[in-house]
């Protein structure tokens, strides 16, 4: 059988122009085909300090943005994933792994400790974060506008929502004495938190005790803590941690027959009384468009951080009633959802 290129040399003397032009087109394609085949995928690291089991929903979402900004997994990215499971002190390491596989970009999620982990293990790499505070004054980015640097992401704003959850605590619980507050002191955004706690708390004369957690044992003996002080009522701080325990804390505030209030539509879809807070997975799904258009091209100094813009108030009645209280009125129609 003759060669392409034998047929190529009989072409000239022996086809038409345009049946040659025809064969040399396709030889090329057959010349450049393969080689395009070769070219590896560019590989998304995807760093969290949450647990797997609990953020399928949200890991779903990055992927959906990923897949409007034209990435899908397994056909023209790969992805790289790795969970701290609620344990920060893994984050460095993981974060090395990530950066062992040479990323293309890095989504960094789960809080201030992902996006600090994933920055001093690729400091080359762009990061794409999501965190709950805010990223200029953890020391990520100049300004929410411009960046300036290769990282970028979405915050949550999450800490600032402390004094409205306390508001609408103090709605259900009017007669609440004391107010029991879970902080976890290994947050970067703790004393922020901890301060518009105490300033909200004054503003309106509510006596509030803080309850330090930084794990599981901690978050048992909180809640006990807080029955022994006749808390009448509780609030959770924002930490990634404690969402990923949210199933705990809620089976504690049925135990205790404790009113609590949540950062995150996570715990009451769990079976808290109440949250106030973010769509968690807008969110995740801003940082999958944003990886998209790294890998298109796009710097992250020129990308402005995104900020949160819809809060969701959400109430659990089939809680309320387990608990025994009565949900004002005027609570449930500013609800954005009431789960009976």
């Amino acid at each position: 059988m003759a060669s392409v290129k034998d047929m190529l040399h009989q072409g000239r003397a022996g086809l038409g122009r345009r049946a040659f032009v025809s064969l040399a087109a396709g030889a090329a394609a057959m010349r450049w085909l393969p080689a395009r085949a070769q070219q590896p995928m560019p590989v998304v690291g995807f760093l969290s300090s949450r647990a797997s089991a609990e953020s399928a929903n949200d890991i779903a979402a990055f992927r959906h943005g990923l897949a409007e900004a034209g990435y899908v997994e397994g056909k023209n990215v790969a992805i790289e994933v790795r969970w701290a499971e609620g344990h920060f002190e893994r984050l460095p390491a993981l974060a090395a792994e990530l950066a062992s596989a040479a990323p293309a970009v890095i989504a960094a999620t789960g809080g201030e400790p992902s996006a600090l982990a994933a920055r001093a293990a690729a400091p080359g790499t762009p990061i794409v974060f999501a965190i709950g505070g805010d990223p200029v004054e953890a020391g990520l980015v100049a300004t929410l506008n411009r960046p300036g640097g290769n990282l970028t992401g979405v915050t949550l704003l999450l800490t600032a929502m402390e004094g409205k959850r306390l508001g609408l605590l103090r709605e259900l619980v009017p007669t609440a004495a004391l107010v029991a507050v879970l902080l976890n002191p290994a947050m970067s955004t703790f004393n922020t938190q901890l301060n518009d706690i105490e300033e909200a708390a004054r503003n309106v004369g509510q006596e509030e005790r803080v309850l330090r957690v930084r794990n599981e044992t901690d978050i048992d003996d909180a809640f006990a803590g807080a029955a022994e002080l006749k808390a009448g009522a509780l609030m959770v701080g924002t930490d990634h941690y404690m969402i990923s325990r949210r199933h705990q804390m809620v089976a504690l505030a049925a135990r205790y027959g404790i009113p609590a209030i949540y950062p995150a539509r996570e715990y009451a879809a769990a079976g808290g009384l109440m949250s106030y807070g973010p769509n968690i997975s807008e969110a995740y799904h801003q940082v999958g468009l944003y990886v998209g258009r790294i890998l298109k091209g796009a710097r992250p100094a020129d990308l402005p951080v995104m900020r949160s813009s819809k809060f969701e108030f959400v109430v659990n009645l089939k809680t309320a009633k387990a608990l025994g209280f009565a949900v004002p009125a005027t609570l449930i129609a500013r609800a954005d959802e009431v789960i009976e």
